[in-house]
């Protein structure tokens, strides 16, 4: 990259912020420790990130700056949900030589991200930056803002925390979901898909707020009703029930391909029996990477 400041025209910018998205997704999930997390840490990210461009800040490295943002986003997050690992000591591990490192980098990635909540936020960070989207320690440092020291001792009690990880009999817990919640959300789900949709659109409130993430936000009956009919126009969709991160959810899939899998899903909260906020990830398929996706149905 170079080391010369760079300053990028507004659509380079945007242009460069959609290409970064997925990575900084990635690394904003396995922090929080959920794909739907992850999306609202990186919504955060990106709009500090275009109002820093507003204000005319100049930076070296945009790549690293983002993360840089991404990192003390994710960190403001953790802090929040009151989170927080206990800091660690970059003391005498700062420079132990790892053999293995090369090996763990290749399966890593490959980890769930329930995982990766068991090393503390330090950890997380410099292994995800490291083995998961391939930067090298001195770009860890840089978007981290930590020592190199710290960034290798981080790194290296993190692999071996996985490694130990990796030893133990993964313990699976089976969300479960509400009969109330469960009748709610068939009811939904069975009206969409005989496309009643001006039954469907009889279930959500006047008030309601919708978010077809990675494109457009809505608010209000009449705006929404564009978005259904959106979807009566399509036909590449089909609903079911199931569980994104141990969340209750609506799973899309593609009838047509029917062994393609779960092509995106949609969050629904509820306000009495009226639907009140609808979040579609239909548009966010880079979420579904790493999404623990459980089907109800089938």
């Amino acid at each position: 990259m170079s080391s010369t400041p760079q300053k990028l025209d507004r659509p380079a910018f945007e242009a460069m912020l959609v290409d970064l998205r997925p990575r900084l997704h990635r690394y904003c999930a396995r922090m929080a420790g959920s794909v739907i997390d992850g999306e609202d840490v990186v919504q955060e990210v990106l709009a500090k990130a275009l109002q820093a461009f507003d204000g005319n800040v100049t930076v070296e490295q945009p790549e690293q700056w983002l993360f840089r943002v991404a990192h003390n986003a994710a960190h403001d997050y953790l802090r929040r949900r009151t989170r927080e690992r206990s800091r660690m000591s970059e003391a005498d591990t700062s420079m132990i030589e790892d053999p293995s490192a090369a090996a763990d980098s290749r399966h890593i990635a490959q980890i769930g991200l329930r995982t990766f909540m068991h090393l503390s936020a330090q950890q997380r960070s410099a292994v995800i930056l490291v083995d998961v989207l391939g930067l090298s320690l001195h770009e860890a440092c840089e978007a981290t803002g930590a020592t190199l020291a710290a960034t290798k001792a981080a790194l290296h009690r993190g692999r071996a925390q996985l490694r130990l990880l990796a030893q133990e009999p993964e313990e699976v817990v089976k969300p479960t979901l509400g009969a109330e919640d469960e009748r709610r959300l068939r009811r939904y789900v069975d009206l969409f898909n005989a496309r009643d949709f001006d039954a469907v659109r009889a279930l959500v409130g006047e008030d309601i707020q919708l978010e077809v993430v990675n494109r457009t936000r809505m608010r209000g009956k009449a705006q929404v009703s564009n978005y259904y009919g959106n979807y009566s126009r399509a036909d590449d969709w089909a609903l079911s029930l199931g569980f994104v991160d141990g969340r209750p959810a609506i799973l899309i899939r593609d009838p047509q391909a029917p062994d393609a899998g779960v092509r995106g899903f949609m969050l629904l909260e509820w306000l009495g029996e009226n639907v009140a906020n609808i979040r579609d990830f239909r548009y966010a398929t880079y979420v579904l990477a790493d999404a623990d996706i459980q089907p109800l149905d089938g």
